[in-house]
């Protein structure tokens, strides 16, 4: 009877054992689906950064225009110098939203790095449990 409880004792273990790991691996798999969908939205925010800069380019031209005419009248700058000053300001502010929206998309910030801490913690805590045994 020994024998038999052993194998129960074995049997029981081994269906718990297979139980927790399929819990285990459902709450990492909503883990994942969490952590994507926010990385996923922080790439949207990056594609608005990227959108504003592109509107801000284009308003630049207008800007550009008007500075030439303000210049004329206004400051007696030489028209060439008020669009340069107004054009070099803009463009550096377009560069710095299309800089920031295209480093907030490389791949890396978009990996569930959470998930991936938390599997491999726990694949180290089966390992260990069955390490004991």
């Amino acid at each position: 009877m020994s024998d038999n409880t052993t194998n129960k004792s074995a049997g029981h273990l081994l269906s718990d054992v297979m139980s927790n790991v399929g819990g285990l691996v459902r709450n990492e798999v909503d883990l994942a689906r969490a952590e994507i969908s926010e990385n996923v939205t922080k790439a949207g925010v990056a594609l608005g950064l990227i959108a504003g800069a592109a509107i801000i380019a284009l308003v630049a031209l207008n800007v550009l225009a008007a500075a030439l005419v303000a210049a004329l009248t206004d400051i007696g700058l030489e028209a060439g110098w008020s669009s340069l000053i107004v054009g070099t300001a803009l463009g550096i502010i377009a560069f710095a939203l299309i800089s920031k929206g295209v480093n907030d998309l490389k791949l890396s910030s978009l990996a569930p790095t959470r998930t991936v801490k938390n599997v491999q913690r726990d694949a180290a805590a089966v390992k260990d449990a069955y390490d004991d045994k």
